[in-house]
């Protein structure tokens, strides 16, 4: 592969005499007489080796040396120096450059330095390319799983952690959109600093924007202090909307203006504050749709959705159901001190038969039960209320469509973490449905009316 070298000098004669002399030596060079030419090349074109003077009108080589090192740190620079000018050959390998040559020059030595520049370029891609294969398929804390999809996903999250770029995380309800969230978080520059979650559905509509923004002193009933919203707490790291659809129509204009302009003003106050976050975000519902419905900007989707991280439905990934549960058996029987060991064939016939619509949150709430209440060493079909029975007995289709109803609203309802008024909203229903079904058969064992959070 044919070298690309960048020829600065100001003198166009003996710049061009460089450049013949490059070319001739099989490489492929061009030449610029002036530094500020240089920066412009460099950005438009992929170049090996900048080979320039020390001495010229403008920017200096080394100032040039600085320059290139600060915005393209794996492009060697090679200085031409007068013969006894070793001070300023000094300097410039100080600044950052790769080696330098001294005039009169000799081709010899020219070709050795820049040779030397190219071999070392490129090994340094050759290394870099490695560590990024290699953090391609290193495994994401918390993410379990072999499938294809959630291999596809590491490998997704592992390329992007390093940026600041938006995500936006989709997929249907218990997939696990907060988990890889904290995993793109974890994994990138701002591990360090704090990762602040908020479920967009589960504050009422009229303390959504002091939530998010914060409020002063004064600007509403029950005011009484100045208090800093989730940007300005998550100080330099991290932000998570989940639930992004269910913000109101009026605070997304403000998102979106504080995204666009980094700054965010509290309620009540006129002096707005600069933030400096990554902004993750998350959906179980489907916002093109709501955007053609008028119920969700245009402008804000596309700048939240700079990445998109779709995460596939369990009954999606295979054998990663049997992996997950395996993971979550051995945790739960831990925490709870449980004598179960592993699964009944049976339970693993029908954990890989059953559709799961709450996916791994309503996996993982079926086997905290099933740990708990088990009577054997091994958890069954019946402990995970799975009974081949009640998924295939043949009823009256009028008894069907009921009992499928029923089974559905608890399986939401279970998925959702008990929380009745999300559950409804969820199946579109009024909430009294959703009582209805708990006054005729007692509520589920549920952990509390809190609203949901995500799990792998």
């Amino acid at each position: 592969m044919t070298s690309r070298v960048l020829v600065v000098e100001d003198d166009r004669d003996e710049g061009e005499l460089l450049q013949a002399l490059l070319i001739r030596r099989g490489h492929g060079a061009s030449f610029v007489d002036r530094p500020e030419t240089a920066l412009t090349a460099l950005a438009e074109d992929d170049v090996d080796v900048v080979i320039t003077d020390v001495r010229m009108a403008g920017l200096s080589g080394i100032e040039l040396c600085e320059r290139v090192r600060a915005s393209h740190p794996d492009v060697p620079v090679i200085v031409i120096t007068g013969q006894a000018d070793v001070t300023t050959a000094v300097a410039a390998l100080r600044a950052g450059a790769w080696d330098f040559v001294t005039k009169p020059l000799d081709p010899d030595q020219v070709e050795l330095a820049v040779a030397r520049a190219v071999e070392h370029r490129r090994a340094r891609g050759e290394v870099r390319r490695l560590r990024q294969a290699l953090a391609a398929t290193r495994p994401v804390a918390g993410i379990v799983g072999d499938s294809a999809p959630i291999r596809a996903i590491s490998e997704l999250i592992n390329r992007i952690a390093d940026s600041d770029a938006t995500v936006l995380v989709t997929g249907e309800s218990g997939t696990g959109k907060e988990l890889v969230a904290r995993a793109v978080h974890d994994l990138g520059p701002r591990q360090g600093e704090p990762f602040v979650a908020l479920n967009c559905g589960a504050v009422p509509a009229n303390l959504l924007e002091s939530e998010l923004f914060g409020h002063v002193k004064g600007a509403f009933t029950d005011a009484r202090r100045d208090r800093p919203g989730l940007f300005v707490q998550a100080g330099a790291g991290t932000i998570f909307l989940d639930e992004i659809g269910e913000m109101p129509l009026e605070l997304q204009v403000k998102l979106l203006r504080a995204l666009q302009e980094r700054t965010v003003t509290k309620v009540g106050d006129q002096k707005p504050e600069k933030i400096d976050i990554r902004v993750l975000a998350a959906t179980h519902r489907d916002l093109e749709a709501m955007i053609v419905a008028t119920q969700f900007r245009e402008d804000l989707y596309y700048r939240l959705n700079v990445v998109n991280l779709h995460l596939p439905p369990l009954r999606e990934r295979g054998e990663d159901i049997v992996v997950i549960a395996k993971y979550l058996l051995a945790k739960f029987a831990a925490e709870y001190a449980g004598k179960v060991k592993g699964f009944s064939p049976d339970a693993l016939a029908a954990m890989r038969k059953f559709p799961w619509p709450g996916n791994v949150r309503q996996l993982e709430n079926r086997l905290k039960k099933a740990v708990v209440l088990a009577e054997g060493a091994l958890v069954t079909a019946a402990d995970l209320d799975l009974t081949p029975a009640a998924l295939t007995a043949i009823v009256p289709l009028a008894q069907a469509r009921e009992e499928f109803s029923r089974r559905y609203v608890f399986e939401v309802l279970e998925q959702n973490g008990g929380n009745r008024t999300k559950t409804a909203q969820d199946l579109g229903v009024d909430p009294r449905t959703i009582f209805r079904y708990l006054e005729r058969e007692g509520p589920i064992s549920v952990e509390s009316e809190r609203p949901p959070s995500s799990r792998p």
